[in-house]
């Protein structure tokens, strides 16, 4: 049997995770000890490996908590509607990119030098994105084009500080 810090450690989870997917009703102890504390064994352990394998291709919790007890053709077509979701996103971040590499390549950004952080971020927020809808972007940008998401961030005046925090947290991998 596993503690909770054993199986997050284990699954290179935090104990907070653990905590968040028992309180969904994703995943529950084997038993309690003595002392209250909770424990986890092989089936627990398995259940929370297809957990981490569903968040790992950014399937929702609540969607998690429907494959784990759903026959496999329920499965399939939750899988099959993410990779729709996914493919809508790349298209969206792919047209953003390509605005963007287009203005960058121009000498529209020398027109318009009155751009900054703020104003975009106001401007993608009307035009309905969310903060992880933006995370989502700097990540794809960083990815495909680190000179130019660079050259974006300069031009909109972000000190060099701030672009090189959001250029990291850009190329680190998706989290939950």
């Amino acid at each position: 049997m596993l503690s909770v810090s054993q199986i997050a450690k284990r699954y290179r989870l935090s104990r907070t995770a653990i905590l968040y997917y028992e309180k969904c009703g994703l995943l529950k102890p084997a038993l309690r000890t003595g002392a209250n504390y909770r424990a986890y064994g092989d089936r627990e352990a398995k259940v929370l490996e297809q957990i981490c394998l569903y968040r790992s291709a950014g399937v929702s919790v609540r969607d998690i908590g429907l494959m784990l007890s759903a026959p496999q053709s329920k499965v399939t077509v939750l899988l099959r509607r993410r990779l729709q979701e996914v493919e809508q996103e790349i298209t969206k971040l792919r047209a953003h990119q390509l605005l963007i590499l287009k203005l960058l390549r121009g000498n529209h950004i020398r027109r318009t030098k009155n751009m900054t952080k703020e104003k975009w971020v106001s401007i993608m927020k009307a035009a309905g994105f969310s903060d992880a809808d933006m995370h989502r972007w700097h990540r794809a940008f960083e990815r495909s084009s680190p000179e130019e998401h660079e050259e974006f961030l300069k031009y909109l005046r972000i000190p060099p500080p701030e672009i090189r925090s959001i250029r990291q947290w850009s190329a680190q991998p998706e989290t939950e």
